[in-house]
């Protein structure tokens, strides 16, 4: 869709949604993860609920055409974000911009990943297919961990 800006010149809609009013606004991420079975959804809300709980603060933002929200301490992607989440069919994906520069002493996440075009994100992903994974007292440090890893400071 495109939209029209004072000048009469057209753009294109903006690709992701933004939430910084919270955990309880969820309309934008219970679409992406609709289409998703019961027990994918009941995946996805806990990684979401584990966000929210380590850093309250977090700004939310959904990719539609991506099928993926992305979290951080603000909404640019690979600035301010820490995390994102991706449903599949039989589990989601939990990924961490900066993955490879996080203490990880369980071994949750690869050794080996992704990285930007530009060579400064360490990416590193782990499929989560189980509520046991979510609640691992590890996974919860990690998360802690990304908060403060290559992003900014919350804004206040």
């Amino acid at each position: 869709m495109l939209t029209r800006t004072d000048q009469g010149d057209h753009m294109a809609e903006p690709a992701g949604r933004v939430n910084d009013r919270g955990r309880e606004d969820d309309a934008a991420f219970a679409e992406i993860i609709a289409e998703s079975s019961d027990a994918i959804q009941e995946l996805a809300r806990a990684v979401r609920d584990l966000i929210y709980d380590v850093l309250p603060q977090t700004v939310e933002v959904v990719w539609p055409r991506q099928g993926s929200v992305g979290w951080g301490t603000g909404p640019k992607k690979f600035t301010e974000q820490f995390a994102y989440l991706m449903p599949f069919q039989r589990h989601v994906t939990l990924g961490f911009y900066h993955g490879g520069e996080l203490p990880d002493p369980r071994g949750l996440l690869p050794e080996a990943g992704g990285r930007q075009v530009g060579g400064s994100l360490t990416m590193r992903s782990l499929r989560i297919t189980s509520l046991e994974q979510v609640h691992d007292p590890a996974l919860r440090t990690l998360i802690k961990a990304a908060t403060l890893t290559g992003v900014p400071p919350i804004r206040e």
